[in-house]
Order: C-alpha cells, then structure tokens, then sequence
C-alpha cells in the first residue's frame, strides 16, 4: 500500500453534526490536528455532496491531510478527494477503481470472514470492518462483530485494517489493541458541543 493511516478516521455526516455545515466542522477538526476525513452525505443531493466536498478537499490538503469521499467514486474524482470509500452494496471494488484516477485510494467496508478475504485480494487499499459496537450512524446496520472477532480477522489481511461501528473515546485504545490500525469514528466525535477539543481528546487517547 505504501501509506500508514492514521489512527483517528474522522467521519463527517451532516445528519449527525450540529449547527455547523460539514465545510464548518472538518476547518474545526483539521485545527485539532485530525488529518484522515471522510465526507458521507447519505442524504445530501449530488451537486451538494460535490460542492462541500471540493471545499473540503481544498481545506484537508491545506492542511497536510487525506480526504475520501463516500460511497461515490466519481465524485472523489471530480472533487479531487485522495479517494473513495465503498460499501457492500456500492460498485464492486473493481468497478470503482476504473473511476478512480492513479493513484486515487480505494476503501471498502467488510462485515463478514468472506467479505474481508474477497476484499484482501482486491486492489483495495484498505478494509474497515465492523461494526464493532453497536452504531446509531446506520438505520439498518449490519450485526455486532466484537473485539474478538476483530482480532481474529486481523491475521486475514496485511491491508491496514479500519475499524468502525459504535467507537468511542473510551473503547477506541481497546480497538486499536486488538488489532486495528485505525478507528473510524462519526457520533462520539460530531455529537459533542465542542467537536474540537473530542478530537484532540481522541488523537491524545490513540497515541
């Protein structure tokens, strides 16, 4: 793969922030030193998922950091993110990739054993898995894996390895320890009335 991922993957959903726009809240997270952000817009329309994510793009390379757009690999493209990151039911891994510039990452969320080895011999460059806990980020969200499991899976992939679902500032070290390169995290990090100081509380907890 050739990049270490940071520990802290901060995912921004305006369903899940407060007041400010999702532009708004990744100025405030990049501020705190986070510097791995996705933009996830489930709901947003596609002309605002490529607007917010131009100026997020802009601000996140400002800063030295890495920028992935969910779910859409043309809008990674288009918006000049550092690449796309995509579910089970979105384009196939190979798929995705014929939309991505060189060069351009490519993530994809594993849920299952089969999932994880069928995306270990893809040309992903990452696999999240999860969720861990239990999440209130996804309406129908897929079974709890566990840390168990977790380490388990771990010795199925030589990708870094993100994990995601229900993390929060007190179960994240336990996360990293069990075998995750990187934490992916939405509501312990966007619901707090002062986003930036949960985020430096993160980056201090995962070293």
């Amino acid at each position: 793969m050739g990049f270490r991922i940071p520990r802290l993957y901060a995912i921004i959903d305006p369903a899940q922030t407060r007041d400010p726009g999702p532009v708004a809240v990744a100025e405030v997270l990049l501020s705190a030193g986070v510097r791995l952000i996705q933009y996830r817009g489930k709901t947003e329309t596609s002309r605002r998922l490529f607007e917010a994510g131009c100026e997020m793009a802009e601000l996140v390379h400002r800063a030295g950091g890495i920028f992935i757009m969910n779910d859409r690999a043309d809008l990674a493209r288009l918006t000049g993110a550092d690449g796309v990151h995509i579910g089970q039911e979105d384009l196939p891994v190979e798929l995705a990739r014929r939309v991505l510039l060189p060069g351009q990452w490519l993530g994809v969320s594993t849920h299952t054993q089969a999932q994880i080895e069928e995306a270990e011999a893809s040309s992903s460059d990452y696999i999240a898995f999860g969720p861990v806990f239990n999440t209130a980020s996804k309406e129908r969200p897929d079974p709890v894996v566990g840390l168990d499991r977790l380490r388990q899976v771990r010795g199925l992939t030589r990708k870094p390895l993100v994990a995601i679902g229900g993390i929060t500032l007190a179960n994240a070290p336990a996360v990293i320890e069990a075998g995750a390169d990187s934490v992916a995290v939405i509501h312990d990090l966007l619901a707090e009335e002062d986003v930036g100081a949960q985020a430096r509380k993160f980056l201090q907890a995962l070293g």
